[in-house]
């Protein structure tokens, strides 16, 4: 598990094609996550499969409600790849990581 703090200020850039997707069947443009509580993100590294490029999973907050955003460091942006509310048994899992 990785904690890690990041910059409010951060480029974030997605494909538009995948937005339009991700906005139709999910409800959630790509540009919340500009919102993304950073600070409260657990991030893992993803390697279930070679993707050309190293991408993570991170959950964390948006308001008050628990949101997931797979994604890819490129250069001085995020490249977001998946953005989504997060299930019950991630919801679950994030409070026990980050119980005292």
């Amino acid at each position: 598990m990785i904690y890690c703090g990041y910059d409010n200020r951060m480029q974030i850039t997605y494909d538009p094609a995948k937005d339009a997707r991700n906005v139709e069947e999910r409800g959630l443009p790509f540009a919340l996550v500009r919102d993304f509580e950073w600070s409260t993100a657990l991030i893992v590294e993803d390697d279930r499969f070679d993707y050309g490029e190293c991408s993570y999973r991170a959950m964390g907050y948006i308001g008050d409600r628990l949101h997931v955003v797979v994604f890819t460091p490129r250069g001085d942006a995020v490249h977001v790849i998946s953005f989504r509310k997060a299930n019950k048994r991630e919801v679950k899992n994030y409070d026990q990581e980050t119980q005292p």
